[in-house]
């Protein structure tokens, strides 16, 4: 692997050999292995973050690496020096580049121009590194990915996208519930069913959570849309995970949020807090899967 542009640029068996040492390095975590010494990751973060940032951070520095974070001020990114140019200047000195920015063209134009692997750790079109934490804390949880239900409750919006690539990929039933007007990219549906993904887009929460084995939801207004923040809040009236949507849902099902979350908005503090939910687990697997899938970026797995 070279790049991490999308969720798609993994095949199943690249997948599950990622989860395998994600798995094993969560067992394993504290032990003095330190298989990224003497490299570095420029992060590169146009929109703020807690769980990327300090994941990242603490993954090169457990595995024995350094990681610098670079937010948009810190660098002339697009400004006064092309993006190609810093993606050539960065390959120079670093060994990885991350980038969480506005656009996805952006994370695209540094791997075009890198000679070195360049990570989406989040776009407006995709969130890959989200993905992969999910797949692993669905897998801790329920075994096997062939034939689970997943039911996306909200805007279809990045994590959703990679969801339906990811499902695809993993063959997953999908179902994504949203209003109209916020459906998923249209050119990642027709990606995903080209793969054979089994994916229902409906305005009908209920209908989506009938039967599912894991729901999942993210906020309503995501970085950017703050103008909109109103009519949203307006729009998605009714599509908030909470007891009444959970009870049509398998009674073994788990709930996923990507956090931050907005309890009262797009999920109910009762099952965010509640026996259903496995955020926190989601949350921290990030650490883990980002150490693995450094490590194969690398070529150190």
């Amino acid at each position: 692997m070279m790049h991490l542009l999308s969720i798609s640029d993994l095949e199943y068996g690249d997948i599950l050999k990622l989860l395998d040492l994600a798995a094993e390095l969560k067992k394993n975590r504290g032990q003095s292995a330190y298989p990224l010494k003497n490299t570095s990751l420029a992060m590169i973060f146009e929109k703020p973050s807690t769980r990327t940032r300090i994941s990242l951070e603490v993954a090169m520095a457990e595995l024995g690496g350094h990681a610098m974070y670079l937010n948009a001020g810190d660098l002339q990114l697009g400004r006064s020096e092309t993006i190609c140019d810093t993606a050539r200047v960065l390959s120079r000195y670093v060994h990885a580049i991350t980038a969480r920015v506005y656009h996805h063209e952006t994370v695209c134009e540094l791997a075009k121009c890198a000679r070195i692997p360049v990570i989406n750790a989040l776009s407006d079109l995709e969130h890959p590194c989200q993905l992969l934490a999910d797949l692993l804390t669905i897998r801790e949880r329920k075994g096997d990915f062939e034939g689970l239900c997943i039911a996306w409750i909200g805007d279809g919006n990045n994590v959703c996208n990679s969801l339906i690539l990811a499902s695809a990929i993993t063959k997953m039933k999908l179902n994504v519930a949203c209003p109209a007007g916020y459906e998923p990219d249209s050119g990642i549906l027709s990606r995903a069913r080209a793969l054979g993904c089994d994916v229902m887009v409906t305005h009908d929460p209920i209908e989506a959570a009938t039967g599912a084995d894991v729901l999942y939801t993210d906020v309503w207004v995501s970085m950017g849309d703050e103008k909109e923040e109103k009519k949203r809040l307006q729009d998605f009236t009714g599509f908030q995970i909470d007891e009444k949507l959970l009870d049509h849902a398998n009674p073994d099902c788990i709930v996923l949020h990507c956090l931050p979350a907005h309890r009262g908005q797009e999920i109910s503090g009762v099952v965010l807090d509640g026996p259903h939910s496995v955020v926190l687990d989601q949350a921290e697997n990030r650490l883990h899967t980002e150490k693995a899938l450094l490590m194969i970026a690398l070529g150190l797995d």
